[in-house]
């Protein structure tokens, strides 16, 4: 790739990006640590959906809002009022500016050639996808374009990204700010190819416990279909308004939202209340796990007539629940995540993610190398686990099987 040497800032169009070059060093790690052996799932990837909001836009249909979209476009002030920029540190994380430059075949779907090569560079055969900057549209004041966008946002993809790669699959944005419009999602998507589950962004000021979601819950109880709080952030929450930094309203923000979220979960008592319905807390981290778990049990035993629907601990539910591993806090005191794994009872509950290509990605080799694992437990969290959880039929990549078939000709 060009050196970008004595380029105008922001001006990339002079190059072109190749996502397994860029990829290549997490390429010579999937060689050398036995990935063929088994599968891996990639439960928390993402693609940038405004890079084919043309064809997205389409999918709108209140026909005003269709056209104000269509003018407008999705992010950094368009219909959506949604600003990301500052994860892109101004353009030094390259893959984010680059990406639109990348060369694909026209005969398949830019996205699948673009989460094909991410995949096969890392060793992940199977990845569930979400949007990027509809994580946020949860806070647009608007809440008819949360729904409009998300309902032809979920038909897109299904129609044209889940339906034709059966390495793909998601769990469907719910337009939280509309319990009505959540049950409709559930009810018409829920049988749809590649569909796993249902995602609520974190960022939103509803309760999860509010009875108009049971309607929503039963149906995803119904068809064995888990519910995500994917994490998010947003500035303008009052609390994160007080931080004047990126760095300080995303550590705090991906994890404080969905501990609210958590909190109320389990102390108006809704894994009682559907004790079947599976709950995956994603993107944030593992850290704060034992803090609330140990925060909510001692509160619980001098209160427990605040939850009067709970028969167990917090902590005992939160044992039960599935989370997902990026961005898992590797600091220097190893015997900390190894109490994590421990207290979540992370061989059976924890679900590999990367986050690709977000700044702060996880590889596979973050699961794979840690030293506490054996290895029967690397390969559950780094795919077992979600094959159980999502009910998955394995799909491996085309290299791996490859590499299998001239194994055993050799043997």
């Amino acid at each position: 790739m060009t050196s970008t040497n004595n380029v105008a800032p922001g001006d990339f169009s002079q190059f072109n990006f190749d996502t397994e070059a860029h990829l290549a060093n997490a390429h010579a790690q999937s060689q050398t640590r036995r990935y063929d052996d088994f599968l891996i799932v990639d439960v928390d990837s993402h693609h940038y959906e405004t890079e084919a909001f043309g064809e997205i836009a389409e999918y709108i249909e209140d026909p005003v809002l269709r056209q104000e979209a269509k003018y407008q476009g999705m992010s950094r002030g368009g219909v959506t009022s949604v600003d990301g920029s500052y994860q892109e540190m101004a353009g030094r994380v390259l893959r984010y500016p680059l990406r639109k430059s990348e060369k694909v075949p026209l005969t398949i779907h830019r996205d699948i050639t673009l989460m094909r090569r991410w995949m096969d560079a890392m060793g992940v055969d199977m990845a569930c996808m979400f949007p990027t900057p509809m994580l946020n549209i949860s806070t647009c004041p608007r809440v008819q374009v949360e729904v409009e966008l998300a309902r032809a946002y979920n038909r897109w993809l299904c129609d044209n990204i889940l339906a034709e790669e059966p390495r793909l699959t998601s769990m469907l944005y719910l337009p939280f700010n509309d319990p009505e419009a959540c049950h409709r999602m559930v009810e018409e998507f829920g049988d749809r190819k590649g569909v796993i589950g249902f995602m609520v962004t974190a960022t939103h000021y509803k309760g999860v416990h509010d009875n108009a979601y049971v309607k929503t819950y039963a149906a995803l109880q119904e068809r064995n279909l888990p519910i995500g709080f994917h994490a998010a952030y947003t500035w303008g929450d009052s609390m994160m308004s007080l931080t004047n930094r990126f760095i300080s309203v995303h550590a705090l923000g991906f994890v404080l939202h969905n501990m609210v979220h958590m909190m109320n979960w389990l102390v108006n008592g809704m894994p009682e209340r559907f004790p079947k319905l599976k709950t995956v807390w994603i993107e944030s981290g593992l850290a704060w796990i034992p803090f609330l778990m140990q925060r909510l049990d001692n509160e619980y035993m001098m209160r427990s007539s605040d939850a009067p629907l709970l028969k167990r601990k917090p902590s005992d539910y939160m044992r039960e629940m599935f989370y997902t591993s990026q961005p898992m806090e590797m600091v220097d005191n190893r015997e900390a995540l190894e109490l994590t794994f421990k207290m979540i009872n992370a061989k059976s509950q924890l679900l590999y993610s990367s986050d690709y290509p977000h700044w702060d990605m996880d590889l596979p080799s973050t699961i794979y190398d840690l030293p506490f694992l054996n290895e029967q437990s690397k390969r559950d969290i780094l795919g077992g686990n979600a094959q159980k959880l999502f009910n998955l039929d394995p799909v491996f990549s085309a290299e791996k099987l490859r590499r299998r078939s001239m194994v055993s000709a050799a043997e």
